[in-house]
Order: C-alpha cells, then structure tokens, then sequence
C-alpha cells in the first residue's frame, strides 16, 4: 500500500524534485555570502591600518614629549636649535628593519604668543618640536607631520635641578 497525499498518490520523484534548491536560491545565496565575506575581510584589513597609524601617532607623541621634557633641564645658553631621527620598530629583535623613521626638528624662537608684552619677555623663549614620518598604505607613500609647542623660561626648573642660575 502506498501513501496517499492531497493531490493524490505519493510518488517519490516529486518529494526529490521538490527538496532541491533552485540555481536563483543558489545565486542568491553566493551573492549575499560573498558581500559578507567581502565585507568582513575590508573591515579587518581597515582596522590593521587604524591600528598601525595609531600607533605612529602615538609614537610621534611620545617622541616630542621626550624633546620637550629634556629642554626642561637645559639652561638658557644650551638652548639651541637641533635636528634628530628616532627608528622605531616594534619587532626589531626579530628582524633587521629599522621600521619607520622620524625625522623632527627642535627650533627656538622668541615668546612672541606672550600676552601684553610683559616684562619677562626677553627672559622667555618658544620651544616647537616638529616630526615627520612616511609610512606607505598600499604601496603609496603618505608623509605625516605633528608639532608641539612649549614656552621656556630662563628661570625656570633648571636652576632649582642643577643648583645655579645661569
């Protein structure tokens, strides 16, 4: 006996037929898994580059931070205007690379920002550190630059370090 179904007797070819997919179910489903793919990998590869240019931000900052927190202890007369390159590589005892290169400047210039020309103008001087770096997204170098700024003071915390006025 066999199995009776609405539209009349069961036949085993219309269930195999039946549970198939079509080829625009298939397509359909390639399309929708590729975008998601595509998607996905563009969002990784994104976030490795943030991450990277973060991190040479980053650097950047640390490095003028240094610059500016070694002027501190300078007198007056060792001021003077300096170039400098700092490597960083993060794997460097893995490998030869010096990874990316800083180049910066340290200029000193007269406390011209200063408000009503006071009377310790000529006692006060501005310190700007500046750094540029390339780094190549893609194959494409792209040149990065940031600035900071201090004031310095003759009388400032370096007498109190080394004990003299000079």
């Amino acid at each position: 006996m066999r199995p009776v179904t609405r539209g009349g007797t069961f036949n085993s070819k219309n269930r195999q037929a039946g549970s198939a997919f079509t080829l625009p179910e298939v397509l359909v489903a390639v399309a929708v898994l590729t975008i998601v793919a595509l998607g996905y990998y563009g969002g990784l590869s994104t976030g490795f580059v943030v991450l990277q240019s973060t991190r040479e931000n980053l650097r950047a900052t640390q490095i003028m931070t240094q610059k500016l927190e070694a002027i501190r202890l300078c007198t007056w007369s060792q001021l003077n205007n300096v170039s400098f390159t700092e490597d960083y590589n993060p794997l460097s005892g893995s490998t030869n690379s010096s990874g990316v290169k800083y180049a910066g400047t340290l200029s000193i210039s007269p406390a011209t920002n200063l408000l009503a020309s006071p009377s310790y103008l000529n006692n006060m001087c501005l310190v700007t550190v500046s750094v540029n770096w390339t780094n190549y997204n893609h194959g494409t170098p792209v040149v990065h630059s940031r600035q900071m700024q201090s004031q310095f003071a003759r009388y400032g915390l370096q007498s109190y370090v080394w004990g003299a006025i000079k």
